[in-house]
């Protein structure tokens, strides 16, 4: 499972911050000069499929773009309470798996780092999650200032359509509110900022939907966890351990709602059936906001 996708740093900060470009009797020119041959300098070797952004290489980033990802897809998701059963990074864990697969069905898409710090309520006094340990959160001005630093980066290399979308509630307004800013500050360039409500705001209600209609799985009760089978088995294709599979199969609670998840790979295929329903939903919702 990936972590700390948000503090990738951009190539161009690194090289400008690197010792190596600092050496003494160096001038501005010299140095602009060696950037500009680095970022002109073809990929010696094959090059990563990879949709993340911080699992590829400048040279792999650059040439993506060239070849036409014009769309970069920021996730936001949170760390709070789930339940005795699902990890705290429920959110980034299902994140992990369906932005890629998004991607992959726009076709000129990449993922930029999952941002896992989020508003999970007031610390103290606590409020929402925060009255659980292992549960993280952020002041709306600090998560959309965050968002507003993302999407600027992603701009000043050459994405046109910086997309965000967010698996949590609380996330949504922030999202909202920063794709408008990023909008106005932009509003004499070609780029442009969206906020894609639908991959929460139909996206989960209309997989559950699909879930029951089309595939025939409904939950027949509820265990009163913050927790659902359409959260578990999303988080399943990325990493049964995130729900505690083994644990639960050795302590018979291998369920949820009702619904049996012992049966590891019917379970995961479930889940990849839910993740190319709600990313095909979210891939539709970001074509009509980009034309």
């Amino acid at each position: 499972m990936k972590n700390n996708r948000f503090i990738g740093l951009l190539p161009a900060i690194i090289i400008l911050a690197s010792p190596a470009l600092a050496q003494q009797g160096m001038s501005d020119e010299e140095r602009m000069a060696r950037i500009e041959r680095m970022l002109a300098e073809p990929n010696p070797i094959e090059a990563s499929e990879s949709f993340w952004i911080e699992e590829l290489t400048y040279m792999e980033v650059r040439d993506r773009i060239a070849a036409g990802a014009s769309t970069v897809i920021v996730s936001t998701g949170g760390i709070e309470e789930n339940g005795p059963f699902l990890a705290t990074g429920k959110h980034n864990v299902i994140l992990e798996g369906l932005c890629p697969t998004i991607a992959a069905e726009l076709g000129n898409a990449l993922c930029a780092p999952i941002v896992p710090f989020v508003p999970e309520g007031n610390i103290d006094p606590p409020s929402g999650a925060m009255h659980f340990p292992g549960s993280f959160s952020v002041r709306d001005e600090t998560y959309q200032a965050l968002l507003e630093d993302i999407g600027n980066s992603l701009k000043q290399h050459g994405f046109s359509d910086i997309v965000f979308i967010g698996d949590s509630g609380g996330n949504q307004r922030g999202m909202k509110a920063t794709a408008e800013a990023l909008n106005e500050q932009w509003q004499d360039s070609d780029t442009r900022a969206h906020f894609v409500i639908e991959f929460y705001t139909s996206g989960w209600s209309e997989t559950e939907r699909y879930t029951e209609e089309v595939l025939g799985v409904k939950e027949t009760t509820n265990d009163g966890h913050h927790d659902d089978i359409w959260v578990t088995a999303l988080m399943m294709i990325t990493d049964p351990g995130t729900v505690r599979y083994e644990h639960r199969m050795k302590a018979d609670l291998a369920s949820i709602n009702g619904v049996d998840i012992s049966d590891l790979e019917a379970t995961v295929e479930l889940g990849w059936k839910m993740a190319r329903f709600r990313a095909a939903h979210t891939a539709d919702a970001i074509r009509k906001s980009i034309e």
